[in-house]
């Protein structure tokens, strides 16, 4: 489905992209003819070439699209307690720029197939979310920092010995030894951790850290399981 342009996507400015691309996406949700050409030189300039302030326009072009995919998510209840609807944006669009431009063979021929990647990358990071949030026991009633845990304290002495990462040992120690949520990390200590984003972003590290080395664990806890 398409119509004719009168000058190459390649060849236009960023500016006529994004105001030809924004007539196309309206076109495109109301099912009208339309010509996905100049949305695609964005993708491609933002992910292949890397353009900075194409990026910028992609994701302030498609902010909308994928705010609506986050609320209408059939987990969108479970989610709604861990973090702003705003933030599960940002966590999809920075999923989605590292595993496009990890792949530099990647290249998007058609707004819809974009689109779905997008989509998927929504349901990703809900779902990892939800899986985090399942693997770290919290306990609701947390109100305020535990002291630092005593040198005694086997298990934890066991448990920082697999977290080499000085910032992960920290963050693992205020949310398995304080039980504190990602959220009450930021309002509690905002000089040490002021981003949510970057919470997430290591735990995923810690717990995979953890996870490649659980038959140890088990052995130096004495655990039945990790």
């Amino acid at each position: 489905m398409g119509i004719e342009m009168d000058k190459p996507p390649r060849s236009m400015s960023l500016s006529e992209l994004t105001s030809r691309c924004m007539s196309e996406i309206q076109k495109y949700n109301q099912r009208e003819p339309h010509n996905d050409q100049c949305c695609l030189e964005i993708f491609r300039r933002a992910l292949l070439q890397q353009d900075s302030r194409a990026w910028s326009v992609l994701t302030e072009r498609f902010h909308g699209i994928v705010l609506s995919w986050v609320r209408r998510h059939p987990q969108r209840e479970a989610v709604r307690d861990i973090d702003s609807e705003e933030n599960f944006v940002a966590l999809t669009f920075e999923r989605f720029w590292r595993v496009t431009v990890r792949n530099k063979t990647l290249e998007f021929t058609t707004l819809a197939g974009a689109l779905v990647f997008l989509r998927a990358c929504v349901n990703s990071v809900i779902i990892d979310t939800l899986r985090s949030q399942k693997e770290i026991p919290i306990p609701e009633n947390f109100e305020r920092v535990a002291p630092e845990p005593d040198e005694s304290n086997q298990r934890w002495e066991v448990i920082k010995g697999f977290i080499p990462n000085a910032r992960e040992k920290r963050l693992a120690y205020l949310l398995y030894y304080c039980g504190l949520k990602p959220r009450q990390i930021v309002q509690l200590l905002p000089r040490e951790f002021n981003d949510v984003h970057e919470i997430f972003r290591l735990t995923r590290n810690i717990i995979d850290r953890l996870r490649r080395n659980k038959d140890r664990l088990r052995w130096l806890l004495g655990d039945g399981e990790f």
